[in-house]
Order: structure tokens, then C-alpha cells, then sequence
């Protein structure tokens, strides 16, 4: 690297620098509204901020060709600077949102006219790559968990309007390529919020159901309706559906066991496994306890046979570790769920859900997640991949993955979290 080009990346960089440290100082001091207006001004309008050394600092950074492909990265950055702070203030999350959308007004917003420089069209058109790159769209997403605005009914709108309910798919559609530590650290506790909320109200949900089967069946429904305080339903499920789903993956649906039993069991006989070829043996007749003959005969459990078959043979003679393990079931779920985002094919899934239905379907991927537990955050990607294929498809139009959806999130809520639905196993909704 020659000294000009030396000299030129050190400018750059502390033209970047000065951009983080102006954000850093106003995000302790301003309020949110006028911070929301700062950044319209520098990046939107790109005229009349009131920091002269700030915006010559952007238009340097932009008119910089190298920088081309990291603009994104530090406009991502500024976001966050201001969004992390926010998020950890709850009276100032809703500006989160508001933030985001300063860039849906860019498309139609002209120039102005003493702004009309070559920095001014330069930067104009980075920003317009920033709304069409990965980090925009994980900010969109962001601002759908984040509005208080969410759909009272929700039928009708955009998949991708729904994001908030699925807390398992925040890390993998929330966090775009050049995320900070700190950017990263704000998604995971949003998503461990999310799920706190969501176990609560599900808990409060299933208690309220149950007392009010238990009065029902004691001839007190009168007295139900007096004393019991309804809980809402924190679920796009119907109340019925809910409570079945719910003893489905809680309660002893494998026979006289719970899903965490059948997993447990699993496990202790393949400690004695002599193969990795045995243990695939017995993890096929583990996954296929689970279906209906009639619907595994026809084609599915030779089909399963054949993955499990193909999946690592040359290790066949080896005792089975955990490398193996969870090679194993990553690429089970691949198979069964979805393996790549690129023309994402997920025939499997779908024949799986219209044929053994969502709760079933959810539940053989759930037993690959309770004998390897490092794989959970590979099915949370599966579902990220089908998320993100279907995000601008109607809610109607893509019923089967929602159903989906909300049988994982009741999956993964009642077998991977302090959760404790048990009781529900004494009675009948």
C-alpha cells in the first residue's frame, strides 16, 4: 500500500470514527424526536445540519471510493448507536421505529436545490444501496418488534408483520452481516424479553383454562365466569387448538413418556451404542415411532432411511461422539425442514404438515432438538430461512408455515425454558 493510499484509509477512518463519536455524545444528551430529525437531516436531506465538521466528516467518508462497500456497515452502525441506548429505555422505544423509517421518505424525496453538489448526489446513492442491503431490511424488522403498533388482528397483513411472536427468529433475521458485539447483545435481550413475555402469558393462558375445566366439571361455571380472571390467548392458534398443542408437547403424548422422557431415553440407550452405524439405526426408529405407518410407508421413512444412510458413511465403523451427533441431526433438520436460503426447497416440510399435521410435524423436529441440543440453533435457522422466503406473502396465503410457527414457539417454550405446564397432563380442556 503506497503512503497516499495509507493516507487516505486514515482519513477515512477518522471521518468514520467522528461519525460514531457524534452519535455516541448526542444519544446521552438529546432527546430521541430530535435525534430522529438529525438524522434526516444528515443522510436524507444532506443539507443545513447543524454540525458543519459532522456533515464534512459524511461527505469526505462518502466521496471516498473505497469505501463504498463499507457504507453500509457504518450507517448501520449510527442506527445502533441510537437504537441500543433506546432500547434499554422503554418510554423511548417507540422511536425506534421512527428512526427506520426516515429512510422509506428517500425514494420520493428530492434533492434540494443548493445541495445539488457531486458529495450530496454521491451520498445519495450509498444511502439508497444502505435501504436495499441486508442491514436495512434486519432494521425493518427490528422496527416490527419494536412498534407498539402490532396487528389487533392480524389476518391479512404481511408475514413479515408477525416477526415479533417468534422470538427464535431474532438472532438469525435481526443481525445482519457487520453487526457489533454490543448489536448483537441488544437482539439477544430482546429475545430473551420476548420469551419471558410469551412463557408468562402462555402460563397465565393454560392456568386460567385449566381452573376453568376443573369448575366446569364441577358444576361452578357461574362461579368461573365470577371469579376467574380471563387471560388471553398469546397465540394466533384457536383456544382449542392451543390447549391441545400445548398437552401435545407438555404433557405424555409419546405413549406413557413426554417428549423430554422419549429424548432422555433415547439417550441412555445410545450411550451403549457400539456404532455410529447402530446409533443411526436406532435414531430412525426413534424419529419414525412418531408417525403414522400409513404415511411413513408410502414414501417418508424410505426417504429418511436413505438421509441417515447417506450421512457420514465412512464413519459407520466408528463409535459414536458428539461431532457425529451433531453432524447428524444438523443435516436431519436440513432435510426435513429446509437446507438452503438459495431457491429455498422445503417439499418435505410441507408434505410432513399437510399429512401428519403441525403438531406432529413440530414434534419430530423437536426430538432431534432434545437429543442434540447444539442444534437448536440451526432448526431456529431453518425457520429463519422459510421466514425470510416468505416474508412479503399474506398471512392467508402461507397458513401452513404460521401454524408452523406457533407450534414451534410452543415447542421450543415448553421443553427449552423454565416453563412448567406438567399439571396439564390431570386434565382434559
Amino acid at each position: 500500500m503506497n503512503t497516499w493510499t495509507t493516507r487516505h484509509t486514515r482519513h477515512a477512518e477518522q471521518d468514520e470514527q467522528r461519525l460514531y463519536d457524534h452519535f455516541l455524545r448526542l444519544v446521552q444528551s438529546e432527546l430521541p424526536s430530535d435525534l430522529v430529525q438529525r438524522f434526516r437531516l444528515l443522510f436524507i436531506d444532506g443539507t443545513d445540519y447543524p454540525d458543519v465538521e459532522v456533515s464534512a466528516a459524511l461527505e469526505r467518508f462518502a466521496a471516498n471510493k473505497s469505501t463504498d462497500q463499507e457504507f453500509r456497515f457504518v450507517l448501520n452502525r449510527c442506527c445502533h448507536i441510537l437504537i441500543n441506548r433506546w432500547q434499554a429505555r422503554p418510554q423511548y422505544q417507540t422511536y425506534i421505529p421512527e428512526l427506520i423509517e426516515v429512510f422509506e421518505s428517500l425514494p420520493g424525496r428530492p434533492i434540494r436545490e443548493h445541495a445539488k453538489s457531486r458529495a450530496a448526489r454521491r451520498l445519495r446513492e450509498l444511502v439508497k444501496d444502505f435501504v436495499d442491503s441486508d442491514q436495512y431490511l434486519a432494521l425493518r424488522r427490528l422496527a416490527q418488534v419494536t412498534s407498539q403498533n402490532t396487528e389487533a388482528n392480524p389476518f391479512g397483513v404481511p408475514l413479515g408483520k408477525l416477526i415479533h411472536r417468534y422470538p427464535y427468529l431474532y438472532e438469525h433475521c435481526l443481525v445482519a452481516e457487520g453487526s457489533t458485539l454490543e448489536q448483537q447483545q441488544t437482539i439477544r435481550h430482546l429475545k430473551a424479553r420476548a420469551e419471558r413475555q410469551y412463557e408468562l402469558d402462555l402460563s397465565q393462558f393454560v392456568t386460567y383454562q385449566v381452573r376453568r375445566s376443573q369448575m366446569s366439571r364441577s358444576n361452578l361455571p357461574d362461579v368461573a365466569s365470577r371469579v376467574l380472571q380471563p387471560a388471553k390467548n398469546p397465540t394466533l392458534l384457536s383456544d382449542e387448538a392451543l390447549c391441545i398443542a400445548v398437552k401435545h408437547f407438555a404433557g405424555k403424548s409419546q405413549g406413557s413418556d413426554t417428549y423430554r422422557d422419549s429424548a432422555q431415553r433415547f439417550l441412555t440407550h445410545s450411550s451403549q451404542t457400539p456404532s455410529f452405524h447402530s446409533f443411526k439405526d436406532d435414531l430412525y426408529q426413534y424419529i419414525t415411532a412418531s408417525v403414522d405407518p400409513e404415511y411413513g410407508n408410502r414414501q417418508f421413512n424410505n426417504q429418511l432411511y436413505a438421509q441417515l444412510n447417506a450421512t457420514l458413511p465412512e464413519s459407520n465403523v466408528h463409535r459414536v461422539n458428539d461431532f457425529l451427533i451433531v453432524r447428524t441431526c444438523s443435516q436431519l433438520l436440513n432435510f426435513l425442514v429446509v437446507e438452503s436460503s438459495q431457491k429455498p426447497s422445503h417439499f418435505v416440510f410441507v408434505d410432513l404438515l399437510s399429512n401428519l399435521g403441525p403438531a406432529i410435524a413440530t414434534g419430530l423436529l423437536l426430538k432431534i432438538a432434545l437429543i442434540c441440543r447444539k442444534v437448536k440453533p440451526n432448526l431456529e435457522k431453518r425457520f429463519s430461512i422459510l421466514f425470510s422466503h416468505y416474508e412479503s406473502s399474506k398471512q392467508e396465503n402461507v397458513q401452513w408455515l404460521v401454524q408452523a410457527m406457533e407450534h414451534l414457539n410452543l415447542a421450543l417454550s415448553t421443553n427449552f425454558s423454565t416453563l412448567d405446564l406438567s399439571f396439564i397432563n390431570q386434565w382434559s380442556f
